[in-house]
Order: C-alpha cells, then structure tokens, then sequence
C-alpha cells in the first residue's frame, strides 16, 4: 500500500457524508523519535480503504486501515499509537456518519411539509421526482437536493423513505430499490384499496415477499390529520416513533 493524496480529506469526508457514507478521518495527534510523519496529518478512510490523505507511509495508513472496520461498527472514537523503524505516532481515529436521510417522493403539497418538517428532526432531505415540471420553488426551497430518481442517491440503513403520490407512474420502479437496499423505513400514502396493486407489481420487479412486507401502508400516526401539514404531522410523528422504538400513544396512557 503506498501512501495515499487526492484532495483535501476533511473537504473528501464532506462530501462523502453529503452521499451518505460512513467514514474515518485519522490524524497524527503526537510523535515519538523521527517517524515520516508530523502531528495534524490526516488520512480519511472509507470501508473499502483509503480515500484521501496520508499518516506519512504506508505502514501508518496500513495500520489505520486495519482499525476502521471495527470503529465503523462501534462508532466510537479511538487512540492508537502506530510505530515505525524511525519512530512512533499517536492517532485520533474519529468515525463519522452522515446524518439521517429523508427521501420524499413525489412533489406533492405533504411533500413540501414533509420536507420542511424534517430537516427540523435533523435529516438531510432529497425530494425524489422525475416530473420535473411538478417540482415547484417551495419544494426547491424545502428541500436539501432535488433528483430525479432513487438511483442518484446513496441507499442503505441510514435512509427513511416516504412516497406521497400513490398514482406516481414510476412508483414501482422506484419502491423497488429502497426496499431491496434495506432501506430503514419505506411508507407510501393511500388507502389499501390504492396501494394493492403496486405489492403485486413490487413481487413482479423482483422484490421478495420479506420486502414487501417492510413496505409501510398507509403510513403514519392515528392522529386525524386531512390538511397536507397534518398529514405530514402524522407521517414524521411515525418516523420519530420507528427510530426511537415507540408505537406512538399518549404518554398518560401508559
């Protein structure tokens, strides 16, 4: 392994916690005797090796590597101390990841709420819709990215999805990946008698009976809701209960 450069490795680990992957960023905190390698170098790691950066050689970066699959896991932070023939060095291996994310599909009038909604919850929000002419400057405004389908974004257990618009022409081709990437929580809003067909047409794509039945719907907490802000009230409610662990509920009732 030889060392390895390409860009800056905190502007790297910028951009790819924006694509929603996890990283390590390692820097040489101390020295001892004359090692290649001097306090503030950084290396950032990925799960597949290094991205960006070095220690000062390759033993060093090699030695990080070995940690990461472990910190990656644990996503706690670790020192480690790497020695060299010249000298040794003291690493600040810090994990990080990206912040939850929110897929919205369909630019709806709950979508433009749902997204509004959770950035407030602390998601990165992606409104997911390829009728490009749908998309109005209050679902641009909302929303932390627009695109055009389910495949420009980095899927996996990190993400929560929600579809608004059951009658959506794509629907099927893009519920289908989420569900097959593990997503967290897939949900589509409709009424059983509106999202039936799509389960059988989801089993036809490809998906398997398990993943279908991650599929949430309808989708959202009992709460009454009929206006788009309600609605949307309700759905983030669900999704707050879903990562917590909760069934929702009145706390007196308990």
């Amino acid at each position: 392994m030889s060392p390895t450069t390409g860009g800056d490795p905190l502007t790297e680990a910028t951009r790819r916690l924006d694509e929603g992957e996890e990283v390590v960023l390692a820097t040489a905190i101390r020295t001892d005797g004359e090692p290649p390698c001097r306090p503030g170098q950084k290396l950032l790691l990925g799960t597949n090796g290094p991205l960006s950066g070095t220690l000062g050689c390759s033993e060093f970066d090699a030695s990080a590597v070995d940690e990461t699959k472990d910190l990656l896991a644990s996503g706690e932070p670790a020192l480690r101390t790497f020695t060299h023939d010249l000298g040794t060095v003291e690493v600040y291996l810090e994990p990080l990841r990206p912040r939850p994310r929110l897929l919205v599909l369909g630019a709806t009038p709950v979508a433009e709420h749902l997204l509004r909604g959770g950035v407030e919850l602390g998601y990165a929000t992606v409104l997911v819709e390829s009728r490009t002419e749908r998309v109005t400057p209050e679902h641009q405004a909302a929303s932390g990215k627009v695109v055009r389908s389910v495949g420009q974004v980095a899927l996996g257990p990190g993400v929560d999805a929600i579809h608004t618009d059951h009658d959506a022409p794509d629907i099927v081709s893009e519920l289908a990946p989420l569900l097959q990437a593990g997503v967290r929580f897939v949900g589509v809003m409709g009424s059983a008698r509106h999202t039936a067909p799509h389960l059988q047409a989801l089993r036809g794509a490809g998906c398997t009976d398990e993943e279908v039945a991650q599929l949430r719907t309808p989708v959202g907490l009992d709460l009454g809701a009929r206006t788009p802000a309600e609605i949307a009230l309700s759905i983030l409610a669900g999704l707050l209960a879903a990562r917590t662990g909760r069934t929702g509920g009145w706390l007196d009732g308990r």
